[in-house]
């Protein structure tokens, strides 16, 4: 028996595996949960399922290459690994030859431990010297990120544990179905409500979480930046505010206090579509529970619903805002929080894997910070590439004149998982060289030159950064398959192959995981995020906070030592409805399935729960159109169409529409969604999009 912990979300929920040798073939696996203090003992379907996979017939166990070279419409053809590694490393070469450093580019994927993170940004930068190297991470808690840096000094998820939950008067969560997306979250939401809190979900459908909420707010989607703007108006105006906390700890006030003026209640239900009283009485709750008003406290909580718009940087800020102003952050059982969604969404843009940063959260502008990430490489400063594009600025420029020509994907599927997908799509296409690293032949790997199989959760050790800023251990509990080898050992092979103690040292790329994070604690030593007191053995058990657990009890790490409130104002959808696009549609995840459904959708058990898309639209509406439960219905939006079985229901506005975007084909979701990015965080608007909305003459099978 192995303790180790789930391969999905970022609870990195405690999981026993257990392995008994099998009589001719692998061992047969199981899982069980363990205590841990994110999941309270318990698993959802997905963890239950995990082990399913690591058999599973369509298992990668043998490089892949085309038959034909260059010719992707040839078979693939299963070959050796240095046959493969040479192939690779041949158009990485005539690729920058022809293309500079910057014609190669990196896609990472917000799964990979900390110490894949860490060796594919090093990779990108010392091996191939190129600024282009971004991860689907961008489309994670990007938006969260940049409006915790400007307002309280550090990104971390949530800044405290996710026990402390339990313990408050009050949450507010806005945009996030943890229901459905991390179950064992709602241990900690049940407690909450069993000791007589109160749980306030703003989001535009009445989901699973929605369901459980005492209070449910349904504005239009997009509109949760407007609520939070009239709530912090109603606390202003009315005294609500924690003037003392504002006083002593926060900077910024009066030009916010003064911005909020434009935002009575009734002017927010016109752009939100929530009720004026909805807003007092909210604004009224959240007060009665802060701290300073003898209450047990509030904590306000934001999820990819509210941050995945071209104004998700705002909207998070408006939240912090609120925060700030009722005095919570650094207060018992209070603050403002993010619901990472990835395994490791945090730990991977800690590290390198987002094109503006190096390991420890640095910045890749910073002089000092370039010293000291070189020193530990043992390269000189002056090579390190600077900044490169966006994950999504970089997929759409990927084949076109000045873009990148040869891309390295590892464990991520951006044709079913970004906006703008037939773009995307179409963009991958035109690559000169496509290298894919991942477990099975996702709909992204069918479209590369070569396709490395890489080893699964259970097979490796290594680190993972939880929502809490948790710094946990996974343990192999049995040995890969023959053929198939882990991500730090394709790196390391590559690395020899492109000059190895020439640009780089010898030894620069090694395929030991706690070698790898020794290195890591060194380069990430002194940065925001700092490692140095981490070790393999003190991840293990109940994990090790970088930081402290409790962030902000004395001071906001800013230079001062005090937070800061910024103006934000509410700002339209980019694509709005109008008369050839009337409805929005939103986004979003089911509880069988999980990001682009690579894995998910190949589990037998979450298959049959989910086994293909749908478009959930309000009896009202689908009467309009003549739509009956399970007709089949046509979604188009500006960038292209979907198709899935309409299933009626009164939990959605009756103007929106929902998809979820696990599925791939026709059931795309991401055709539809809207690339438009938000200024500072560069995440794209996927949680709405005008489209309109047909009956399909076809019959749903």
């Amino acid at each position: 028996m192995t303790d180790t912990h789930c391969p999905y979300c970022a609870l990195q929920c405690g999981m026993r595996v257990t392995a008994v040798p099998g009589p001719t073939g692998p061992p047969e696996v199981t899982v069980a949960p363990r205590e841990f203090p994110t999941n309270n003992g318990g698993l959802c379907g997905k963890g239950w399922s995990a082990a399913d996979l690591l058999a599973h017939p369509d298992r990668l166990t043998a490089p892949l290459v085309r038959a034909v070279p260059g010719d992707r419409t040839s078979a693939f053809v299963p070959t050796d690994w240095d046959t493969a590694l040479d192939l690779v490393a041949d158009g990485i070469r005539a690729t920058q030859a022809a293309h500079g450093r910057d014609g190669v580019a990196v896609f990472g994927g917000g799964g990979l431990t900390n110490e894949k993170a860490y060796a594919l940004g090093k990779f990108a930068r010392v091996a191939l010297r190129t600024a282009q190297i971004d991860y689907n991470g961008r489309f994670c808690m990007s938006s969260a990120a940049g409006a915790t840096r400007q307002t309280l000094g550090v990104d971390r998820g949530l800044p405290f544990p996710l026990p402390d939950l339990q313990h408050a008067g009050v949450v507010l969560l806005l945009g996030s179905n943890v229901a459905e997306t991390m179950p064992p979250f709602v241990s900690h939401l049940n407690a909450l409500k069993a000791a007589g809190g109160t749980l306030v979900v703003v989001d535009p459908r009445r989901t699973a979480t929605a369901a459980l909420a005492d209070v449910h707010v349904q504005p239009l989607p997009g509109g949760d930046l407007a609520v939070l703007l009239g709530v912090l108006h109603v606390v202003f105006r009315d005294g609500l505010a924690d003037a003392d906390y504002l006083a002593a700890r926060v900077d910024g006030v009066d030009g916010v206090r003064a911005a909020v003026r434009r935002y009575w209640p009734e002017r927010v239900e016109r752009m939100s579509g929530v009720p004026a009283r909805e807003i007092v009485r909210l604004a009224n709750l959240l007060a009665r529970h802060r701290p300073a008003a003898g209450g047990r406290g509030t904590v306000v909580l934001t999820g990819r619903g509210s941050e995945q718009h071209a104004k998700g940087t705002d909207t998070v800020i408006a939240a912090i805002d609120l925060a700030l102003a009722l005095g919570l952050p650094g207060r018992p059982h209070s603050g403002y929080g993010c619901i990472t969604g990835q395994g490791n969404g945090q730990g991977g843009r800690e590290h390198g894997l987002k094109a503006d940063q190096l390991p420890g959260y640095r910045a890749i502008t910073d002089p000092v910070a370039r010293a000291h990430v070189a020193g530990v490489w043992g390269v000189d400063a002056d090579s390190l590439p600077g900044a490169g594009l966006s994950a999504y600025e970089q997929l759409a420029a990927l084949g076109t004149p000045g873009g990148p020509r040869a891309l390295l994907v590892a464990g991520s599927n951006p044709v079913v998982s970004a906006p703008n997908a037939d773009l995307v799509t179409q963009r991958l296409r035109s690559l000169d060289l496509l290298v894919v690293t991942d477990l099975f032949l996702s709909e992204t790997a069918a479209l590369a030159d070569a396709v490395l199989p890489t080893t699964m959760w259970a097979e490796e050790t290594g680190t993972m950064t939880n929502l809490e800023g948790r710094v946990v251990l996974r343990r192999a509990a049995v040995a890969a398959p023959s053929g198939v080898r882990s991500d730090l050992e394709v790196l390391s092979g590559l690395a020899d192959r492109l000059g190895a103690g020439v640009d780089f040292p010898a030894d620069a790329f090694v395929t030991d995981a706690e070698a790898v994070f020794d290195e890591l604690r060194k380069a990430s030593g002194g940065g925001a995020a700092d490692y140095g007191h981490i070790t393999h053995a003190s991840a293990g058990d109940g994990g090790t906070f970088w930081g402290s657990p409790r962030m902000f009890t004395d001071a906001f790490p800013t230079p001062d030592g005090r937070a800061a409130m910024k103006v934000v104002h509410h700002r339209d959808v980019v694509e709005d409805v109008d008369d050839d696009f009337p409805w929005l549609l939103t986004t979003g995840r089911v509880l069988a399935q999980y990001q682009s459904g690579t894995q998910t959708r190949r589990t037998r058990a979450l298959h049959d729960a989910a086994p293909r898309a749908f478009v959930e639209v309000h009896p009202v509406l689908a009467e309009a159109h003549g739509i009956g439960d399970g007709d089949l219905v046509t979604l188009t939006s500006r960038h292209g169409t979907a198709t899935a079985p309409a299933r009626l229901s009164v939990d959605i506005r009756p103007d929106t529409v929902f998809m979820p975007f696990h599925y791939a084909g026709t059931e795309r979701a991401n055709s539809l969604t809207s690339p438009a990015l938000d200024p500072t965080s560069r995440m794209p608007e996927f949680k709405a999009c005008a489209v309109r909305l047909t009956r399909s003459q076809e019959v749903a099978p």
